[in-house]
């Protein structure tokens, strides 16, 4: 239910109502940044693709983290001023900033618990790792995969697997280039005609607007 609507093209996804009412935790490590230890043992985190002009559409939202520092003493200072230094001013709301493992629904109760009196059900994690975003689940959050997904998960429309066909001339680049303007992550070029993907139902008609055959699969939410 839901996703008929989400099929229209057209309307901004940034912009939604409910999307502002929201808050939105993420992962750091494979979903916002990549992450690395430089010699004198301080962290850099390398944004992935997408991400900041994901977060820069997001403005206005609420945004937190919910994401394990790592061991040692001094993790959670050192990730917070990767984070800081990596995305900066965009995560400055102590109250939503969560370090720690992920192993279990705890954290996940308390990010809802420091929501503001948003319901659990108004924030979502973001995340890469199923076994997470399950656990998130358990608590009442909703999930996206990615962060270009998050509009998706807060309006209740699921992310499929898709299979991307690309007609005679037409290349991944083309495809990625489409992609990056809707609800759409190419995953892997599977053959030269072929590429797998995440798409919502709106993504899927961007891109088959544009020329490329779209073979949903099915949701993604436990992969």
């Amino acid at each position: 239910a839901g996703e008929g609507a989400g099929r229209g093209r057209g309307g901004n996804p940034y912009t939604s109502e409910a999307l502002h009412m929201s808050v939105l935790f993420f992962d750091i490590g494979a979903t916002l940044a990549d992450a690395r230890f430089e010699p004198d043992g301080s962290l850099t985190l390398r944004p992935r693709p997408r991400v900041v002009a994901v977060l820069d559409a997001l403005a206005g939202v609420r945004m937190g983290i919910v994401s394990n520092p790592g061991p040692g003493d001094g993790a959670a200072e050192r990730a917070a001023a990767a984070l800081e230094a990596a995305f900066p001013g965009r995560f400055t709301d102590a109250g939503l900033v969560h370090w720690g493992a992920k192993d279990g629904r705890g954290i996940f109760d308390r990010a809802v618990a420091g929501a503001g009196g948003v319901p659990a059900d108004g924030c979502v994690f973001v995340g890469e790792d199923a076994q997470e975003r399950a656990f998130a689940r358990e608590a009442g959050m909703r999930t996206a995969p990615h962060p270009v997904f998050a509009p998706a998960a807060v309006e209740g429309r699921p992310v499929f697997s898709a299979r991307i066909g690309l007609p005679e001339g037409r290349g991944p680049a083309e495809l990625a280039a489409v992609a990056e303007t809707t609800e759409a992550v190419p995953v892997n070029v599977a053959s030269e005609r072929l590429v797998l993907a995440l798409a919502s139902g709106r993504g899927a008609e961007v891109l088959e607007h544009a020329g490329f055959t779209v073979d949903l699969g099915e949701p993604v939410e436990d992969r």
